[in-house]
């Protein structure tokens, strides 16, 4: 989430995420998913600018997913203790 907060009004993909943060695959799309069914990030399907190539799935921090990640931000709790879901 915290990844997100730099720009959030953004859309952001995946793949852009795992490159900031450094989050396997396998890790982070989970943890967007879940994200997204608590109400804290929308997803869309962006159409490929490369003819051929599939959508991309681009994701942003909702109003609550930004007051959210604004008091992660603002707290004293090291960010690896908050758990999943957290670590963006």
């Amino acid at each position: 989430m915290l990844a997100l907060l730099e720009r959030p009004q953004d859309w952001c993909y995946g793949y852009e995420l795992m490159e900031r943060t450094g989050i396997a695959s396998g890790t982070l799309y989970p943890m967007l998913i879940r994200l997204c069914d608590q109400g804290n990030l929308e997803a869309r399907w962006v159409p490929s600018p490369h003819e051929g190539r599939p959508p991309r799935h681009a994701y942003r921090l909702t109003p609550s997913g930004l007051a959210l990640a604004r008091s992660i931000q603002a707290s004293d709790v090291p960010i690896a203790n908050l758990g999943k879901g957290f670590a963006l």
